[in-house]
């Protein structure tokens, strides 16, 4: 900080002093400026307590308790000349302990705040509507869900703690180192105010990035749950089909994907199992190499679709697919599949039509695939023309 002398047209440093030198100490001095000057922690606080200590089974106080424009809960903890080592972590347990703090709860630690501190018969539930613009009270919401926040106070911040912040930060913990340093300029004191985590210019930045790496994680662990249960019903879905005396898979292991395929004898033509959330289906994919071979082989199959429904005992959905290389056929049938209850049943019903599936197509794919050796495209390309 320097001293601009405009007469003289110069700048003059100031000396930065300790608050011990100075004699200030943190209770008295430190912990009151911020309180009677929230502001001077860069944004609009409501001071709601000092001293706090309404936690069940533990003697542990917190310097102050604000709240902010979104009311969501603000610990405050203020060191003098040195953060210490155990500051984050005590300051996460207060912010834990009042994770829990009912909206009924934070007007009456607020009350008794205005009873001790102002003159006059201060309502704290009014204090609150006017800090929040809201002027039903009933429309207020306070301390939602896990967004309690953390500002941190001192003239120096050890490593440690300044490391700790920054990886709280990228998961997702709002939580701000603020340097307070004092200046002594010839008898006349300055108090400079400086967030230094996150830095202001990229807070936003922070923030969006530590969400978004927040909601990547979600996606990675969805995914990774959803893998592990594929795999059990796999597991489970094979070993049936060999009890079942169904050899088509055989020679397949269990996977991490939502279907499983077989060979039917046509190369590019497999059958398919589908296990999904909502359902499971029993198909006839066909993904050649050629669209015009499996638009042929699809069109082929649906001049035999009252035959093939017949002999199958059932309706199918038939995917010609024509802006798409491959085609379809497809059965299907609802399940509440993530719910390992609904596999014995889910088993039992891909079982019995797998073996329909098989029985009324493995004729006839073996004769189309003999066709197919045979170079009888003909009406395939008509049909593609």
């Amino acid at each position: 900080m320097f001293h601009i002398d405009k007469k003289n047209n110069v700048i003059t440093a100031l000396s930065a002093t300790s608050f011990g030198e100075l004699g200030f100490k943190e209770r008295e001095h430190l912990q009151e400026w911020i309180a009677k000057c929230p502001e001077s922690l860069g944004e609009e606080l409501l001071i709601i307590q000092k001293e706090f200590d309404g936690f069940d089974e533990t003697r542990e106080r917190l310097d102050l308790l604000a709240l902010d424009k979104d009311g969501n809960l603000v610990v405050i903890e203020n060191k003098l000349d040195d953060s210490g080592r155990d500051v984050v972590w005590q300051a996460l347990k207060y912010a834990s302990y009042c994770s829990s703090l009912s909206k009924s709860q934070i007007v009456e630690i607020y009350q008794s705040y205005l009873n001790r501190h102002e003159i006059g018969s201060a309502d704290a539930k009014t204090r609150i509507g006017e800090f929040l613009d809201k002027e039903d009270f009933e429309n207020v919401i306070l301390n939602s869900g896990i967004d309690q926040r953390v500002i941190l106070v001192a003239a120096n911040f050890r490593r440690e703690v300044t490391a700790t912040a920054l990886w709280l930060l990228q998961h997702g913990i709002r939580l701000q180192c603020i340097r307070a340093t004092a200046f002594d300029n010839s008898g006349q004191l300055f108090l400079n105010m400086e967030q230094i985590i996150p830095i202001p210019e990229a807070e936003d930045f922070m923030i969006g990035i530590a969400e978004k790496e927040k909601e990547q994680q979600s996606t990675e662990r969805g995914l990774a749950k959803r893998e592990k249960l594929r795999l059990a019903f796999w597991e489970k879905m094979l070993t049936a089909l060999e009890e079942a005396g169904v050899s088509l898979y055989s020679n397949v292991g269990p996977s991490k994907d939502h279907w499983l395929n077989a060979g039917s004898g046509l190369n590019g033509v497999p059958y398919t199992m589908i296990f999904s959330q909502k359902e499971a289906r029993s198909d006839i994919s066909i993904g050649r190499g050629s669209k015009v071979e499996n638009k042929w082989l699809f069109d082929r199959l649906h001049e035999q679709k009252a035959e093939i429904e017949a002999e199958f005992g059932a309706p199918m959905e038939w995917l010609r697919l024509d802006d798409k290389k491959a085609s379809g056929i497809r059965f299907r049938n609802e399940f509440d599949g993530y719910n390992p209850e609904s596999w014995t049943e889910m088993i039992q019903w891909l079982t019995e039509h797998l073996k329909r599936l098989e029985k009324t197509f493995a004729p006839r794919l073996a004769k189309l695939g003999k066709e197919l050796k045979a170079g009888d495209l003909k009406t395939g390309e008509e049909v593609a023309g």
